[in-house]
Parts: structure tokens; C-alpha cells; sequence
């Protein structure tokens, strides 16, 4: 048996297009899906460090108590998808737990990487506000991580270019698929 979770955004729920689009691949894929829908956040969080960890925080304890009835033995296979806030979420939540995961990070922030995010993709937009390009770049490097930047891409991975948007969408989901079919391959 196959479990995929995904981890949202503060503002980036699970029905929004990158997390949407993944659960509907891995489900086609024979995962098992879940959301993990925390929410209840500050306003005001980016540039706000303790903003930032107070959302981790609270999203973490939510997280917890949402798959706290999961039987993590029953799975081969666990990918967790991931979003912005939800990168430190599902790298904090796979340690703390001790699983060994597969991962697809959309657009991880500065945090993600201090908790030793297991192997994964990354998507990055080069407009992205919440962290440098260079940063998640180095990062990705060190751990031999697949990276792909998408050029004047923002935090949601878009342009503003309702056309260019929905191609770099296309684009991220097909990679997604092709990570998705040979993750647990390796």
C-alpha cells in the first residue's frame, strides 16, 4: 500500500493547483491521499520570523492531531507533498515520526532545510519573496536534491501571465508524475 500526504500553505490550501493537480496524480498512481488541512493563521506572517514560527507551530500541533490515528506499518510507500509553511511541516512531522519518506516540495522557505528534509524535488520560483533562489539552490545542492527553478515564477510558482501560468503548470505536473513514478525506485 501507497500513502501520500499534503502539507498546504498558510494561504494555500489543498485545493489550490499544485497541491489539486499532485493528489490528483498520485491517486492515479495508487496512493492512498490525504490532505492535512491545519489553518488558523496570524496575518502578516512573511518578513515576521516570529509570525513565521508561531504558524510552524500551530500547523505542526494540527498536523499531529489530524494524523494522529494513522498506521504508518500498513504503507510501502509514504510521499508527502508539500507546500511553503508546509515543507517545515512535513520535514519536521517525517523526523519527529521517523519515517522514511519520499517528497515533493513545492516552494520551500528558509526553515524547511534546518530539519533535514528527506530526499525530495524541488520547484522554485525565481520571483519567490519568502526566500532566495541562491539559498534553496545551495541547499538542494548539498543534498543532492533534484531542483527546478522556474524563471519570474512567484511564491505560488505563477507569473501573473494567465497563459505562461497555466504552462509552467503543466510543466511542474509532469515532473511531479515522472519524480512520483521513480521515487521509490532508488
Amino acid at each position: 500500500m501507497k500513502l501520500a500526504l499534503f502539507f498546504p500553505g498558510i494561504g494555500y490550501h489543498a485545493d489550490k493547483p499544485l497541491l489539486y493537480y499532485s493528489r490528483k496524480i498520485a491517486a492515479q498512481l495508487g496512493y492512498e491521499t490525504m490532505a492535512v488541512p491545519y489553518g488558523g493563521f496570524e496575518k502578516g506572517v512573511k518578513g515576521s520570523a516570529q509570525k513565521m514560527e508561531a504558524a510552524f507551530y500551530s500547523a505542526f500541533e494540527q498536523a499531529e492531531e489530524i494524523l494522529k490515528d494513522v498506521n504508518y506499518e500498513k504503507y510501502e510507500e509514504i510521499l508527502l507533498i508539500s507546500k511553503s509553511v508546509g515543507t517545515v511541516v512535513s520535514a519536521a512531522y517525517a523526523q519527529r515520526h521517523g519515517l522514511a519518506t519520499k517528497n515533493v516540495y513545492y516552494t520551500p522557505v528558509e526553515a524547511t532545510f534546518r530539519f533535514e528534509p528527506q530526499p525530495g524535488i524541488v520547484f522554485h520560483g525565481t520571483n519567490d519573496g519568502w526566500v532566495e533562489t541562491n539559498l534553496v539552490r545551495n541547499e538542494c545542492e548539498k543534498r543532492g536534491f533534484p531542483l527546478h527553478i522556474i524563471k519570474d515564477a512567484n511564491h505560488s510558482l505563477e507569473t501573473g501571465d494567465a497563459a505562461a501560468d497555466i504552462r509552467i503548470l503543466a510543466q511542474v505536473m509532469e515532473e511531479t508524475e515522472r519524480y512520483l513514478k521513480s521515487a521509490f525506485l532508488q
